[in-house]
């Protein structure tokens, strides 16, 4: 089958990529590590892009691609403007059409979404919402889209209402890679320890900094084992966030965008607290809203 539309979410460290047939069906799918964090603005994007093809070009006519995520940052290929909130995912006709050198290419990168009061960004996470809603048109709800920035949105009448993003993940990786704690935190996992310390950080939120040392000074004190310190130091920050984001979840249908690990740790801290919490398999969720915005493309050409 022919190429139809090349498909990628473009991160700060990773090129996904995806051709697809005039059916959207997947004819292949490719990983590059020449993400928006490597490549300087403009001209050096379409070269990733054409070694990310490489001789699977169609042969003859243009081929529409269709990007979200940080190749439409300002520092990106070319800076996507972002869609206010309240609104719907953005689609195709909200894209920024980017000119390419090559005359084989037609370029479109999808905005990312943002919000005044409080001020927030997201670029990439608004289409896995696009994916969700093309699954499930009727979503009303809340989608945590656990991560380096987590993503707390409340989805109503397929609007992207509200959002709320929270530093947990980069915490969580400065603190076990560059703080003391790094000395006595290890692999494996220890459930009782991290539903603990989420009870701990949801009951006394002010008293997390001093929970934090408090991993060290087990370890050196009690022989904490080193799973249950790094159990113990996930648990601490991600009841944090649950404390700092109850108006999202309480009482509210959570839907998790997670992949296995980080997301089970979510759930399983969400139904702790008695939320009503679904997991939704996110593998494609991005691969579904870009097919949405080639939909869309399509139907206004």
């Amino acid at each position: 089958m022919s190429v139809a539309c090349f498909a990628a979410d473009w991160g700060t460290t990773h090129l996904r990529l995806w051709a697809l047939d005039a059916a959207e069906a997947v004819l292949w799918e490719r990983d590059s590590d020449e993400g928006m964090g490597k490549l300087a603005p403009g001209g050096a994007f379409e070269s990733a892009l054409l070694r990310a093809i490489g001789g699977d070009m169609p042969e003859a006519g243009t081929v529409p691609v269709i990007i979200c995520g940080m190749a439409g940052a300002r520092q990106g290929w070319a800076e996507a403007p972002y869609a206010t909130t309240p609104c719907e995912t953005p689609s195709a006709a909200d894209a920024t059409r980017v000119a390419t050198a090559s005359e084989r290419l037609r370029v479109f990168i999808l905005p990312g979404v943002k919000q005044q009061s409080p001020a927030d960004v997201m670029r990439g996470e608004e289409t896995q919402i696009a994916g969700l809603l093309a699954r499930e048109p009727e979503f009303d709800g809340v989608v945590c889209l656990p991560g380096t920035h987590t993503k707390w949105a409340r989805i109503s009448a397929r609007e992207i209402v509200s959002f709320q993003t929270f530093m947990t993940g980069e915490m969580f990786d400065l603190l076990s890679r560059q703080s003391v704690l790094r000395h006595g935190l290890g692999e494996g996992w220890d459930a009782d320890a991290f539903l603990t310390a989420v009870s701990d950080t949801m009951a006394r939120p002010a008293g997390m900094s001093a929970h934090l040392f408090g991993i060290r000074s087990s370890g050196l004190l009690a022989g904490l084992a080193p799973a249950a310190a790094r159990s113990r130091l996930s648990g601490l920050l991600i009841g944090a966030e649950l404390a700092g984001a109850r108006p999202y979840w309480l009482g509210q249908r959570v839907a998790i965008l997670g992949a296995d690990g980080i997301g089970d740790a979510y759930e399983t801290a969400l139904k702790a607290q008695g939320a009503e919490v679904e997991r939704v398999d996110a593998t494609h969720l991005t691969l579904d809203g870009l097919r949405a915005a080639w939909t869309a493309l399509k139907e206004t050409a």
